[in-house]
């Protein structure tokens, strides 16, 4: 009687293949590659475009768009939505204006500014997590209320800032205030995202609310907490504004929260929650930037404008939708 053994070769596991890390490389940087062609895409179009002059003015676009949408990234990775933001920061800007008009120095309208649009972020924040409304539908009141308030304080009239606030519009040598402001925004968000327990507990909740409850994580004080810093985010990003334009105008930022959201989202974040970085909103930002400098130096219309940058939103959730089927 004969045994027959057959020996089979086990060949070594293999590493990821070239097409696998150029996927997982277009996965986790596309919003960098996407920025990067749109650069090269503009610079062949009109050499004007990479000038240093027109790069900071770049920057200064992004810059209110940017820092909204870094408040908005921390509702967004929580599984949330703030449709007031651009509100916010118009009622935030008038406000202080108001306030500094009636005697108050120009250094405390600076500071009250940003606290007024954290409170109107709240006031979302604690309707959602203890009044348990939806927070399309919240932040949704909050942007008529928010932009009534406005128009009823200035009365709908434009309210002149004082040098404590139209400063945030100048230079700093040769780098604009503007620009400075939404990196700084952009270092404290990266910080608290990557480096506190408050971070990593709103990637929590957005991955799995339940879980998150269940491990012991204060999911009502959460949710609270990310509306707050979204309209804490919006009331800077209003003054900013409000120093650019050297008034704080009724009208402002209106349809910001749009551009906001859209950065956030061709950033890399998923509507569903739970995932985001402060890096991908800053370059989403940028991409919109680039994208309407481009098109002003090219004198595009307006209108066709609007055109592009919605098919450019539409691509990125589109992306957000094929990665979460097929992760």
């Amino acid at each position: 009687m004969s045994t027959e053994t057959s020996t089979r070769s086990t060949s070594p596991a293999q590493g990821p293949t070239a097409r696998q890390r150029a996927g997982a490389l277009l996965s986790n940087n596309g919003a960098l590659v996407g920025l990067v062609v749109v650069c090269v895409a503009m610079f062949i179009a009109t050499p004007n475009f990479l000038t240093s002059r027109n790069l900071l003015n770049v920057g200064v676009q992004a810059s209110v768009v940017a820092i909204l949408g870094f408040g908005l990234t921390y509702v967004i990775i929580a599984a949330g939505i703030d449709l007031s933001v651009g509100s916010v920061a118009a009622l935030s800007a008038v406000a202080s204006g108001w306030i500094v008009a009636s005697g108050i120095p120009g250094v405390l309208g600076l500071v009250l500014g940003p606290l007024i649009g954290m409170l109107a972020g709240a006031v979302s924040g604690l309707a959602v997590a203890y009044g348990k409304l939806p927070s399309f539908i919240a932040t949704l009141a909050m942007l008529s209320i928010a932009r009534g308030l406005t128009l009823v304080i200035s009365e709908g009239r434009p309210i002149s800032m004082p040098p404590a606030i139209s400063w945030l519009g100048s230079d700093l040598g040769p780098v604009p205030v503007p620009v400075l402001v939404m990196l700084v925004m952009f270092a404290i968000t990266a910080f608290v995202l990557n480096r506190t327990v408050f971070g990593r507990s709103l990637y929590a909740l957005g991955g799995n609310a339940e879980a998150a409850r269940l491990s012991g994580l204060p999911v009502r004080k959460l949710t609270a907490a990310v509306f707050a810093l979204s309209g804490l985010f919006a009331g800077i990003a209003g003054m900013v504004l409000a120093g650019r334009l050297s008034s704080a105008q009724p009208q402002a930022a209106v349809g910001y929260e749009l551009d906001a959201i859209a950065a956030v989202v061709i950033g890399g974040a998923s509507l569903a929650g739970g995932q985001g970085r402060a890096t991908g909103t800053l370059i989403g930002a940028l991409v919109l930037a680039v994208i309407r400098n481009g098109l002003n130096l090219l004198n595009v219309s307006s209108f066709w404008q609007q055109v592009v940058i919605g098919l450019v939103i539409a691509v990125a959730v589109g992306i957000d939708v094929l990665r979460r089927r097929t992760g």
